[in-house]
């Protein structure tokens, strides 16, 4: 059964957002400890602006502080189904492949193995060095509504990215002037590998599920550093690498319907006939890079009802969140732009299979 869940950042994690959850129909939660965004959801960035500091061995990745987490989301009937996102400051040079690599590969271990004793099914990443960067606050979305853009000629992408920096949030504030060194998609490509070859066998043996983020936005090259899956097609790359069956995709529907030549009816069937889909966003846009602007789930390039039969095909049984959408003009933006997409969700998901969920149950 398809699972309804809501993505909750560090500062979401609290009863009233629980709260909201329930009350929007939601049994599962993706939860982000890494403290990226505060007040404002994929904040607007350039070469001057990034998500800020990043902080190293923050308490919150303890198992107790993990367990407390789930036991307050149970009080109100939902289930942590999985992590997304490292900090910066605790990877940096698993990305960078500098000089403490084994020390911070030994720490994400650890995370991991939490993420399992805590009974959390996966783990989202990003193997990125922008990072999610250059997108900006638009009214571009059904009737104004405020919503994130990417329009890659009113950015300078090649920007190079100063020391200190990576995954556009700042781990070192007083590093030495002077900027990322270069490195080519064959590097980029053998850092990843490097990374899952050591990390795998570990989530295996939590019972996590590694899940990797499309590049956000998809661009082939982005503040002179390559990307990793910009096309639909790296995917398979990924799989190539490492057969684990820990080794799974974080399924964006946006990013990948952002991408140069996407189908991405083609891409849920390929992927969820294969079963490596660990969880999904389900979110809608319109355009492709390097001009694109998300919109409401019902107004996007993406028949959203199709791509939901798809996964219903194939036997889904994941979590959907809506991951961002536009904000509603009211007192409750956020609020109330959630609200529109888990009902549309909701809805489309008891119309496919079939069964209305029933109070309290939180398999449907």
């Amino acid at each position: 059964m398809m699972k309804l869940g809501l993505g909750l950042y560090r500062h979401m994690l609290n009863k009233d957002y629980y709260q909201f959850a329930r009350q929007c129909g939601c049994t599962h939660l993706i939860i982000h400890l890494a403290d990226y965004y505060k007040n404002q959801i994929v904040t607007a960035t350039d070469d001057q602006t990034n998500y800020g500091v990043s902080k190293t061995k923050d308490p919150i990745w303890s198992l107790d502080s993990m367990l407390r987490i789930k036991e307050e989301a149970e009080n109100y009937g939902l289930t942590v189904y999985g992590i997304e996102n490292f900090a910066p400051a605790d990877w940096y040079d698993v990305l960078l492949d500098g000089p403490k690599r084994d020390e911070q590969m030994a720490y994400l271990k650890e995370i991991i193995r939490n993420t399992g004793k805590a009974g959390f099914k996966a783990f989202g990443y990003n193997f990125s060095l922008a990072g999610v960067w250059g997108h900006m606050k638009a009214a571009a979305a059904r009737g104004g509504a405020m919503s994130n853009c990417f329009c890659a000629d009113q950015l300078n992408l090649d920007a190079p990215i100063p020391n200190g920096q990576v995954w556009n949030m700042t781990y070192d504030a007083d590093a030495e002037k002077g900027f990322m060194e270069d490195i080519s998609y064959d590097g980029i490509w053998d850092r990843l590998k490097r990374f899952l070859d050591e990390m795998l066998p570990v989530a295996e043996e939590a019972g996590v599920e590694l899940a990797l983020h499309p590049d956000d936005p998809p661009m082939p090259m982005l503040r002179k550093t390559p990307r990793l899956v910009y096309q639909q097609e790296l995917y398979d790359k990924l799989m190539d690498i490492n057969r684990s069956p820990a080794n799974t995709i974080e399924f964006c529907m946006g990013s990948i319907q952002e991408m140069q030549g996407s189908n991405i009816y083609e891409a849920i069937e390929q992927y969820a006939s294969q079963g490596r889909i660990s969880y999904v966003h389900f979110r809608n846009v319109k355009g492709k890079v390097p001009d694109y602007r998300e919109v409401f789930v019902d107004e996007g390039d993406i028949d959203m009802l199709k791509a939901l039969k798809i996964f219903h095909q194939y036997d889904f049984d994941g979590v959907f969140i809506p991951d961002h959408t536009p904000e509603i003009h009211c007192d409750a933006p956020w609020h109330a732009g959630m609200a529109f997409a888990l009902g549309y969700m909701r809805a489309a998901m008891h119309s496919i299979q079939g069964n209305p969920l029933k109070e309290g149950d939180k398999d449907a």
